[in-house]
């Protein structure tokens, strides 16, 4: 059980007791996150990020980390997020293993990791402790909120529960809840953890680590992250060379394999599986219809796309900005569509921008040619 902590780090403690939306409460808990830029003397400059699944808060090099960020393109000055005019705040997410609060750090009840008596997790946990951090920094407002797939979820569940937050937002390859097909994707990359024997329900160590589910987890998950139209035009059918080709029988034949086995090893001892699960199960179980007017949801039984829209319009913004990528399979465009028409019903200027990028879900990553000036544009009329 180990957490991975980005040097320059930084920690506001959470209210104790922390209670969580599915039942429990954390203790000592805290949340991590970093800072660019400065804040005004009217406090009224700042831009809260969410991140996804598994990013730390170091979004981008700053003078407590230089080390490039994983957002370095996007956050600094003169950028698409301009430090020079902005205060940005990133915050890690509750639950991860980047320095938050989540299973693989210490229960100060029993001085051991949390593993699985961490209290269920929900993105609605994940929002309230987000708006703790920026109330604690003494931001009243936001200018915007910023998420980007799983943060696009803990925007929406942020600006639900607390109204008046911040003026604008932008949701990136986002929805207002969860897919058939992404909660399957999901529940594989859940299973394949779970079946590994060195799981061993979620009592492992560094010595027995379950690599290999950790392994056909992230696999699969970066198969989605992005497209068929990438992977052909990266690779094609190209063979490994002899001499890199695995010798095993059914081993690895093919380029796009080995990136596969790359990408998934260096991942695996960087992240903690039991934070994994928690995270990506907090996904599956968030749904906008949950905030309906009158109640409509709450966890009692399926909402409707009525509710989700519904409770999208009850959020009150002066402007929003739903970016989708045609060919993300995970967080298709009719999510980000649907986001922007609900806002847009309750009386926010929302507009939905559908970018023609080949990079699938992960191109808000990669592709800043097509975000840069979608964000950019965007910040400089807020």
């Amino acid at each position: 059980m180990t957490e991975f902590i980005p040097p320059g780090t930084r920690y506001i403690d959470l209210p104790s007791p922390f209670p969580m939306r599915r039942g429990g409460a954390l203790h000592g808990a805290r949340m991590a996150f970093e800072t660019w830029g400065t804040l005004n003397a009217a406090r009224d400059n700042a831009i809260l990020i969410v991140t996804g699944l598994s990013p730390d808060a170091h979004a981008a090099a700053n003078e407590a980390n230089p080390a490039a960020g994983w957002w370095e393109a996007m956050v600094g000055p003169g950028k698409a997020i301009d430090t020079d005019r902005w205060h940005v705040i990133c915050v890690n997410s509750l639950g991860s293993c980047k320095g938050s609060t989540g299973p693989a750090s210490v229960d100060p009840a029993t001085g051991q990791p949390y593993r699985l008596g961490f209290p269920e997790l929900s993105v609605e946990d994940g929002a309230n402790a987000a708006a703790h951090v920026v109330r604690a920094l003494g931001i009243h407002r936001l200018a915007c909120v910023i998420g980007n797939s799983m943060g696009g979820m803990t925007a929406l569940a942020l600006l639900a529960m607390h109204p008046g937050i911040a003026r604008s937002h932008i949701n990136i390859s986002g929805a207002a809840r969860a897919l058939p097909f992404s909660i399957a994707i999901r529940s594989l990359q859940r299973e394949a953890i779970r079946l590994d024997p060195n799981w061993n329900g979620g009592d492992y160590t560094e010595e027995r680590y379950p690599e290999s589910g950790m392994r056909m987890a992230r696999k699969l998950g970066v198969i989605t992250y992005r497209s068929a139209l990438e992977w052909d035009g990266r690779f094609g059918r190209v063979r490994l060379d002899s001499d890199r080709a695995d010798d095993e029988p059914f081993g690895l034949e093919f380029e796009v394999e080995s990136y596969l086995e790359g990408h998934a090893r260096r991942f695996v001892r960087r992240f903690d599986p039991n934070s994994y699960l928690y995270l990506s199960r907090s996904m599956d179980w968030f749904d906008m219809g949950d905030f309906c007017p009158g109640g409509c949801g709450r966890g009692e039984g399926p909402s409707s796309d009525d509710d989700a829209r519904a409770a999208l319009a009850c959020i009150k913004l002066e402007k929003a900005l739903a970016i989708g990528v045609h060919t993300d399979i995970l967080f298709p465009l009719q999510q980000q569509e649907e986001i922007a028409e609900g806002l847009r019903a309750g009386g926010t200027d929302a507009r939905f921008l559908p970018l023609p990028s080949p990079q699938g879900h992960d191109a808000f990553l990669v592709d800043f040619e097509r975000f840069s000036p979608a964000v950019g544009g965007f910040l400089a009329d807020i």
